[in-house]
């Protein structure tokens, strides 16, 4: 696909939409539909076209491998990390209303970054797997 022009250029065009669609979707997944799943699967989507028509070695120079692993722990890391600190501030895990001063607060914001953590390894999970499965085909 790298000798093909029009791909090329609606990909441009399209992958910025792509991710300002994704953080929509993350920024308003607790007042919508929505939500860190649906937008980690949609930024992978865009990361994956852009590995399709420009090819994976630009890709992987722009997220490799190792990063990607990296960043889908930090997700997992994230929600743990919320998780515990309810724990710590004197409520259940994943209890949102201690994280601040003010209970609505501490859901929006607990939410917000469960949320973040969730989008984080879903997006790198999709790419994993994408590197995987085109790992195997070159194998072949």
């Amino acid at each position: 696909m790298r000798h093909h022009t029009i791909p090329r250029i609606v990909t441009k065009l399209l992958i910025p939409l792509i991710l300002l669609f994704g953080l929509y979707v993350q920024f308003h997944g607790d007042f919508s539909a929505g939500g860190g799943f649906q937008a980690g699967v949609i930024f992978a989507a865009g990361f994956i076209l852009y590995n399709i028509i420009f090819g994976l070695d630009i890709g992987k120079s722009i997220l490799s491998v190792n990063t990607s692993k990296y960043l889908m722990a930090l997700g997992v890391i994230l929600y743990l990390m919320v998780g515990f600190l309810g724990i710590l501030l004197g409520g259940n895990f994943l209890e949102y209303n201690y994280l601040s001063n003010t209970p609505i607060n501490g859901q929006l914001l607990g939410i917000f970054l469960v949320e973040l953590g969730v989008g984080l390894t879903v997006s790198n999970v999709m790419v994993l797997v994408f590197y995987s499965f085109n790992d195997i085909s070159e194998e072949k």
